[in-house]
Order: structure tokens, then C-alpha cells, then sequence
């Protein structure tokens, strides 16, 4: 049976941020994810976790300013000691959350700077961010985002993001799966699971269109969370979707899973 992770910077948005864990838990989630949890000290998210018997799948590296657009920095030539020292915080919060999986937003590519000094920059943050996080314990993961959502991202593919991790070249670097994201931009969602199996260290859903539940849209769920099982896939898969109508109104669709 797939293990779910509810995404609680997309599910229980008429809650505050706090509240939303023990919300997962009463709804039958096993593990949360988000963003990223540094609005908040790493204790008090621990204390929560706890309470709620809760594992903490996956949070992002501090990613630039949220708020203004910024969706990452790993890309930029300009912000490198930002993104080292968002390394060190990162490792913080993930030894203190027992968070074993730490995801890596490229970032929008910046006006005017040369694709190729992009990508360098990116290889040697992952590189250094690979280490760093091997010392510590913490699979570093590389995700990439569709560019109908997000129009300059600069990792799109999981070919282009296996091109990086080639360059990369560590053993310390994966993919973060977003069937969402890669039905936008490629399809082909269990043939590329199946070529990318041992390099996937987390995997994320929405249906499309309108990146709502599962069952609300084209993608077909009720093969595909079976045949991730099938194919031996044992991580969890992270629930990062907009709910149509109420998140724990819109669960019927995991019911089955649950129970099972």
C-alpha cells in the first residue's frame, strides 16, 4: 500500500500552519511535508511530529524569497554563499525533525546569465549540498517543475535533471518524482518511473488539470499508486495538491488505500 504524506503547505489551507499537522493525523496521514519549516524553531516542529505520531518526509532547502516569486537559488551564479549557508540550516532542521530527505529547487532562471553558467552553478551546489548532507545522514534530492506552472524554471525534465546528476556525480543525489509536474511536461509517467526507479527518492501527486486530488482530472491513479507498489517503490508519495472542496471532505479518494 503507498505511504501518503500530506503536503501542508498545500492541504488544510483554511488552517493555520500548526494546526495543519495534528489535521493530518486525524485524517490518517502518516508523514508531513511542506515547503519548508524555518518560519518556525525546529523544536516546536519536532514537539508537533511527536504528538501527532507523525514522520517528517521531506521539506525543501531554504529556496530565496517565497513570498516575492523566488522558487529556489540553486541555479544562481550571484548567491552561492546564500545557498551554502541554506545548507547548514537545512542539516539543522533535519536533524532536529528526524527528516532524512531534503529536496533542492533549481530556481528560476535569472534574465541574461548564460544557461551554461546556470547549470555549473548547480553542479557545484549539489555537489557541496550532496556532501554536506551525506555527513549528515540526509538524501539530497534534485526536483523538477513543470514550465507551464512556473514558465522559467530552470529543471523542467527528468532528462535534464539527469544530465546534472551525471555531472553531479554522487552517490548522494536523487530524483524527487513529481507525477504532477512530469504529466505537464513529458507523460510516459510508469515506462520513466520504471527507467528511474533507483534513482527516485520521493514521489508527489496531483491531478492535472488544476493540480487538484487525484481522480479529479486525466491522470489514471487507480493504476498508478498500484503499479508504484508492484514495481517495489517503498518511499513515500506526498500528497501536494489543491483540494477541490475541503481537504479531509476530498479523501475519499485514499480511503481505499487506508483501509487496506
Amino acid at each position: 500500500m503507498p505511504k501518503f504524506s500530506a503536503n501542508l503547505s498545500f492541504l488544510y489551507p483554511d488552517l493555520p500552519f500548526l494546526d495543519r499537522f495534528e489535521a493530518a493525523a486525524r485524517d490518517g496521514f502518516k508523514a508531513v511535508e511542506y515547503v519548508g519549516p524555518y518560519d518556525h524553531p525546529p523544536e516546536l516542529i519536532a514537539e508537533l511530529l511527536q504528538q501527532h505520531g507523525l514522520v517528517q518526509a521531506l521539506f525543501n532547502l531554504p529556496a530565496g524569497n517565497w513570498a516575492a516569486g523566488e522558487r529556489g537559488i540553486g541555479c544562481h551564479p550571484d548567491r552561492v554563499d546564500e545557498f551554502r549557508a541554506g545548507v547548514a540550516t537545512a542539516i539543522r532542521y533535519g536533524t532536529a525533525l528526524g527528516c532524512i530527505r531534503i529536496n533542492c529547487l533549481a530556481g528560476l532562471a535569472p534574465a541574461g546569465i548564460d544557461r551554461q553558467a546556470l547549470h555549473w552553478t548547480l553542479v557545484e551546489n549539489l555537489k557541496y549540498a550532496a556532501q554536506c548532507m551525506a555527513e549528515a545522514g540526509i538524501k539530497l534530492l534534485l526536483e523538477p517543475i513543470n514550465r507551464r506552472d512556473m514558465p522559467d524554471f530552470f529543471v523542467s525534465t527528468t532528462d535534464h535533471a539527469q544530465h546534472i546528476m551525471a555531472a553531479v556525480n554522487s552517490s548522494n543525489l536523487y530524483l524527487q518524482y513529481d507525477i504532477y509536474h512530469m504529466q505537464v511536461m513529458q507523460g510516459d509517467l510508469i515506462p520513466t518511473f520504471i527507467r528511474l526507479k533507483d534513482q527516485i527518492a520521493h514521489i508527489q501527486i496531483a491531478d492535472t488539470p488544476g493540480r487538484h486530488e487525484p481522480g479529479s482530472g486525466e491522470i489514471n491513479y487507480a493504476f498508478i499508486l498500484p503499479e508504484l507498489d508492484r514495481r517495489g517503490y517503498d518511499g513515500w508519495v506526498g500528497c501536494e495538491y489543491r483540494p477541490k472542496a475541503g481537504t479531509s471532505e476530498g479523501l475519499g479518494w485514499m480511503k481505499s488505500y487506508l483501509q487496506a
